[in-house]
């Protein structure tokens, strides 16, 4: 039995236009007056649909090829364990959307993290069996369990809306652990595994440093409270943060001029592809800089005080980092069908996020002065339209991809 990879990753394209779809329909209701729908039932399909549906569906199948590649055999429970996955993420799409947070959104979100539980458990029994310690090994293994650790702080959640012992700090801190575990833990960990796996076996001058997922292992933990930085920590947990946010900023430094020196003169992968993984590499040095930059627990207070900002900085990580690379990653290794159209999308959608970051970082070092910047609202509109255009073009341009087994 074969792992069908790119049959499943065109589920993944249209999910991640679905998504776009979502956001500019927010986008609309915030620039516009339009009545129909709920707001924040509309955010919360947007990004539960945006973790599970585009992000882990996709990573969880990148993770399958990695395994497979490497000589495992392909289980069934791998093709139920996505079904299960997909149909728990469009039932959380439409129930989210219809009623926010109920009992049928609730059901659909513990599955998901029941899933994810069995994706680990048969993940890591699989990748124990493959022959040769690969140095991916230890990043997936880790990103899995960053994922079942993250649900803590939803179920915590639930704890809270079920018991009605409502406190707002708790709230906010039971969220950003989740998000954190997620975006930082498990979305950044598969990616570098990933981009790893690929780079041993692209660049013959690569040097693995096994010492890099050691300090990043280690930073990623405490550097959850930088989220909570204004929950007045102690001094000496004040300090262990400050230290990994400098840990990560050195290991990201060193990880970069690794990769730069080993692709020297290497023409084994496309100029366009470069200039693909240069944008994310951009992107994930803002990111590492501005969560340094949160240690000030001044700015730290006043920024996680503005909407704009907090959106600002995880639609950096989710779209300009983990998104981008996703589809850089797809691309490079002929995992999408390679077309002028597929190129054009590809260009527009990064052209789309930067524009919405842009827009968005103006809007909230606007907010710090109480500015309101005239017609941003109808622009950040006008570039939801622009990414939903791009993965239009981008599905459009698989239509006529033949599913060959990977």
């Amino acid at each position: 039995m074969k792992f069908k990879v790119k049959y499943w990753l065109r589920i993944s394209l249209l999910n991640l236009l679905i998504v776009a779809l979502l956001g500019g329909l927010m986008r609309y209701k915030i620039g516009f007056e339009f009545p129909l729908f709920s707001q924040k039932n509309i955010q919360h399909a947007h990004s539960h649909f945006a973790f599970s549906g585009w992000v882990t569906h996709t990573l969880y199948v990148l993770m399958i090829r990695f395994i497979y590649n490497k000589g495992a055999l392909f289980q069934k429970e791998y093709s139920i364990l996505l079904i299960v996955n997909l149909v728990c993420s469009y039932g959380m799409l439409f129930s989210f959307f219809a009623q926010g947070y109920g009992a049928i959104s609730i059901i659909f979100s513990t599955l998901t993290i029941v899933n994810s539980c069995f994706f680990t458990f048969y993940f890591i029994r699989d990748l124990n069996k493959i022959k040769g310690n690969t140095s991916s090994n230890a990043w997936f293994k880790s990103a899995l369990w960053f994922n079942v650790v993250s649900s803590l702080g939803t179920f915590y959640l639930a704890y809270m809306l079920t018991s009605h012992n409502f406190n707002e700090n708790y709230y906010l801190a039971a969220i950003y652990f989740y998000l954190h575990f997620q975006y930082n833990g498990f979305f950044i960990f598969a990616c570098l595994g990933l981009l790893i796996d690929e780079a041993i076996i692209l660049f013959p001058n690569f040097k693995y440093d096994k010492q890099i997922f050691r300090l990043f292992f280690v930073s990623v933990i405490p550097a959850y409270f930088l989220s909570i930085i204004w929950a007045n920590l102690p001094d000496w947990l004040y300090l262990i943060v400050v230290i990994a946010a400098f840990i990560q900023v050195f290991v990201w430094v060193k990880f970069v001029f690794l990769i730069r020196k080993s692709t020297l003169n290497n023409i084994s992968i496309s100029k366009f592809s470069k200039y693909l993984f240069l944008f994310v590499a951009i992107a994930y040095t803002a990111k590492i800089l501005l969560q340094l930059g949160s240690t000030i627990p001044t700015l730290s207070t006043l920024a996680f005080g503005f909407r704009p900002v907090v959106i600002a900085y995880l639609h950096l990580v989710l779209l300009a980092v983990v998104s981008v690379f996703l589809l850089a990653f797809l691309y490079t290794f002929n995992l999408i069908k390679k077309s002028k159209l597929t190129v054009t999308a590809l260009i527009i959608f990064i052209i789309g996020v930067f524009l919405n970051e842009l827009l968005l970082a103006i809007q909230g070092v606007a907010a710090f002065k109480y500015l309101i910047i005239p017609n941003v609202n109808e622009a950040l509109f006008v570039v939801a339209i622009l990414i939903t255009l791009s993965l239009i073009a981008l599905v459009i341009s698989q239509r006529n991809t033949e599913l060959k087994l990977e």
